[in-house]
């Protein structure tokens, strides 16, 4: 790992807090920030009474050394809430547990449109009462709470992917490039191309193993049939561009804010090149700094059938 990578790392374990309350305005997307949370590895809790943050946390092991994190929702509308919120805040940090209040906002304007565009009612609206006069008195009821928050964001132009950046920037241990999980995956095309691929990578122009006797009933992952395979000066010259186009989209995807990224990499059978090049892919992205995960889609039934093809003859 880069050692700008370690020392974003670091920075992000000390200012990660081990509790994430999320409140603020009805519409003002609390349901999208769980969802980047979720993303975040945190274990994540929809709408929990503040005096159960506490024994949420002990029960899931928050702050027990495993590096768990907690984020919940807090619906906060009467004076009530409010103060039980301040006393379960005080009583974590008496439990050694640190807490952050994350508050979501919004214009009257933006909440009145969402609440009209999705046709729901607001859930503070009384019998008569219209949509803008709930909003206010929310706003209202919720000051104190804002007041007291540890990061106020305002979502009236954000948009979904800007929110998820901007949560993932504050509450994430990991860099950006490790919050995207990247699975790169080998297939044969006689068995169906598949349909997940974000990035796709035809491999059939490389030299073929199958037609060596010796190899054919090997896989990419033997060292003799990878050597074949990546050793060849084609493939070397093939290999210097796909590093290249990967740096070039890389970084894009992770700017996007992408959460799973799918590489598949195709040969005929898959069972040979497409299972060298997918591993060399994995290794590359790998030390790059990505969460890379590889896997071999039909490598198993390819092998068994090379295997079996000089008995039926």
């Amino acid at each position: 790992m880069a050692d700008g990578q370690a020392m974003q790392q670091a920075e992000g374990r000390d200012r990660v807090p081990d509790i994430v309350i999320i409140t603020g305005l009805s519409g003002s997307g609390r349901t999208q920030a769980m969802h980047v949370f979720e993303d975040m590895g945190y274990f994540c809790i929809d709408n929990l009474p503040p005096r159960l943050i506490l024994q949420l946390a002990q029960l899931v092991g928050i702050n027990s050394g495993v590096g768990r994190h907690l984020a919940v929702t807090c619906d906060l509308r009467s004076q009530g809430l409010f103060d039980e919120l301040f006393d379960a805040i005080a009583t974590l940090t008496e439990h050694e547990m640190t807490v952050k209040v994350l508050f979501l906002e919004a214009s009257d304007e933006v909440l009145i449109r969402r609440y009209s565009e999705n046709r729901r009612r607001h859930p503070l609206a009384q019998p008569g009462e219209s949509t803008e006069s709930a909003i206010r008195r929310e706003r209202r009821q919720l000051k104190a709470v804002r007041d007291r928050a540890d990061m106020v964001v305002d979502t009236t132009r954000l948009r979904t992917q800007a929110l998820r950046t901007r949560l993932t920037r504050a509450f994430s241990e990991l860099t950006d490039q490790q919050l995207m999980d990247v699975h790169v995956f080998s297939f044969g095309f006689k068995h169906g191309m598949p349909v997940e691929a974000d990035i796709m990578m035809d491999v059939r122009f490389l030299p073929n193993p199958f037609y060596d006797p010796e190899m054919r009933a090997l896989t990419g992952e033997d060292r003799k049939v990878a050597d074949f395979v990546l050793d060849h000066p084609k493939t070397q010259e093939f290999l210097k561009a796909w590093k290249q186009l990967l740096d070039a989209v890389m970084p894009g995807y992770v700017a996007e804010g992408k959460p799973l990224l799918s590489i598949a990499v195709g040969c005929t059978g898959g069972q040979h090149r497409s299972v060298a090049i997918a591993n060399a892919t994995a290794e590359y992205l790998a030390a790059q700094g990505y969460h890379v995960s590889v896997s071999h889609r039909d490598m198993p039934r390819s092998a068994a059938a090379a295997a079996a093809a000089p008995a039926a003859r």
